[in-house]
């Protein structure tokens, strides 16, 4: 069977496109940079978001693009973000303690989910440098129906980049009319030209292009938006830590006033007995009264501040809906007991906050994004050498008696530019290099920057662990002289104003102890904002 002129071109025209498209999509798939992903859950727990392990090395997963210049990345698509929902059966629950403000941080906290939204934008600028691998369409219609010479000339086609570097392209053209004698090749046979070529780089642009450039940079942008949500993540749970503790803090001053006053209190009744009685002068009961009234005014003081602590705890402390938690005084918090001091090694805790701090990563990314830059650079200073393959074939009836248009027609051609003095490029490379060397500086400072801390949160530690034992023994024994002094009173052989100073003794010990257990758990926030030891892969690794 012999097949006509029209139906072998346009055979040829679409399998040039279609493998055109199915090696761009092969690129594609072979290698693709892992992106974060987003889980789905049942619409009542809202939707849960799932990263990637922060373990994971970027190296690992998109080195290849970066050496070889073959990459394409696909688009997950993002649900708005949302923080990670409370564990099953939570939500009924009313606790106060440490965990659960740490928990409410990672599902209600505003400024978490604002953070998230990062990850929106990243992939938002990735979807746009897709774009410049966009299948495009050309169209064009140039008539003179006036003049001496009348020509129509109608032409559409389609253009596809690839992924290394060069296009496919293919179209249909008609040109009919008069045509001018130096423009001959503008007609065609009456059923038009199907046309259809490859354009390949040889030299600059083959491993390495802007293209390519911007969208290798937007996938590092996918990644490095993970490191800087966790940091942002360890400084909302530092600075809730640091929160709940100092209301643990207040409430318990608070607690020590009210005793310090139901003291008073209660031996003022007994006070009064005596002085009806006549074995107690009543100015003893006139000063009673005066220290009810200053204690009364130091509760008032230390409800005050624990209040305040309630309202900044609320901050960070939010029920399911996300609306802030106000705790009243009706359950006065408490300090766990005080663990034991077995710390790692510094050595061992330098290496974790290494492995797990996120300045780290998101410097190493940093340093692939000026790579692919300075790469860029490099390629910009080659000369530009294209090679072009164009095959094209005229259709219908001829439109001379020559018949010149109805053979098929196959073009060669090797495009040369080159730039003579580069000083774009070596100005670029230049300017990179200087970046790179930075990141190197800066890498050096913050591994020292992370064993400086380490170091001065295990003295910090060390320092607070052995303050709060001491505090605790100065408690013990200024309630003991208290207590002696009490009895000392009861007997009548000492004054209300000696009984007076050894209840405040006792007071301000018990409050130093606070402030020291205050300080202590604080040591261990820091300790673990240091380690790193948040992230929204697993909570707590």
């Amino acid at each position: 069977m012999k097949l006509q002129p029209m139906t072998i071109i346009s055979r040829l025209f679409t399998t040039v496109l279609l493998c055109g498209v199915l090696l761009n999509a092969g690129c594609q798939s072979t290698k693709q940079p892992a992106s974060p992903q987003v889980a789905h859950r049942e619409p009542a727990s809202k939707v849960d978001v799932e990263t990637r392990s922060p373990n994971s090395d970027p190296d690992d997963q998109f080195s290849s693009a970066e050496e070889t210049g073959e990459t394409a990345l696909s688009l997950v698509s993002l649900e708005e973000p949302v923080l990670l929902p409370l564990p099953e059966g939570e939500e009924a629950e009313v606790a106060y303690e440490l965990d659960d403000v740490i928990n409410s941080v990672y599902t209600s906290y505003p400024l978490l989910k604002a953070a998230l939204y990062n990850r929106n934008i990243a992939q938002g600028n990735y979807l746009s440098a897709q774009g410049n691998f966009d299948l495009k369409f050309k169209s064009a219609s140039e008539n003179g129906p006036t003049g001496y010479y009348q020509t129509y000339r109608n032409s559409v086609g389609v253009e596809q980049p690839m992924m290394w570097g060069g296009s496919v392209f293919g179209g249909y053209r008609i040109g009919r009319g008069d045509f001018q004698p130096w423009y001959q090749e503008r007609q065609t046979n009456d059923g038009g030209e199907f046309k259809a070529g490859v354009s390949v780089p040889l030299l600059r642009n083959r491993d390495i292009d802007a293209r390519r450039a911007e969208l290798w940079n937007s996938a590092w942008g996918t990644h490095i938006v993970e490191p800087q949500i966790q940091q942002e993540l360890i400084d909302f749970i530092f600075m809730a830590s640091d929160a709940y503790w100092t209301w643990v803090a207040a409430g318990q001053k608070y607690q020590i006033q009210k005793q310090l006053l139901e003291l008073a209190i209660t031996r003022n009744k007994g006070i009064e007995r005596e002085v009806q009685l006549g074995s107690r002068d009543p100015p003893d009961l006139e000063d009673n009264k005066r220290l009810i009234v200053s204690r009364e005014a130091k509760v008032i003081a230390a409800r005050q501040k624990f209040q305040q602590a309630s309202y900044k705890l609320s901050i960070f402390l939010r029920d399911a809906n996300g609306e802030p938690i106000v705790l009243g005084d009706d359950k006065l918090p408490t300090f766990p007991e005080l663990p034991g001091n077995d710390l790692p090694t510094l050595e061992t805790d330098i290496q974790t906050a290494y492995a797990n701090r996120p300045e780290l990563r998101e410097i190493e990314i940093l340093r692939k994004q000026v790579n692919i830059e300075r790469n860029l650079a490099v390629n910009d200073a080659l000369p530009n050498v294209d090679a072009v393959l164009l095959g094209s074939q005229d259709v219908g009836e001829p439109t001379s008696s020559k018949r010149d248009k109805s053979q098929f027609e196959l073009e060669a051609a090797i495009m040369v530019d080159v730039p003579l003095q580069r000083r774009k490029a070596r100005g670029k490379q230049q300017s990179l290099a200087g970046k790179a060397s930075q990141l190197v500086v800066k890498t050096g400072m913050i591994q020292d920057k992370i064993v400086a801390e380490i170091q001065n949160v295990h003295a910090g530690l060390t320092a607070t662990y052995e303050t709060v034992l001491r505090a605790r023994e100065s408690v013990r024994l200024a309630r003991y002289m208290a207590e002696v002094e009490r009895k000392k009173f009861l007997a009548g052989s000492s004054d209300l104003l000696s009984l007076n100073l050894r209840e405040q003794q006792a007071a301000s010990a018990a409050e130093t102890e606070v402030e020291a257990l205050q300080e202590y758990f604080r040591a261990r926030a820091a300790y673990r904002a240091v380690l790193a030891e948040d992230d929204l892969s697993g909570r707590v690794r």
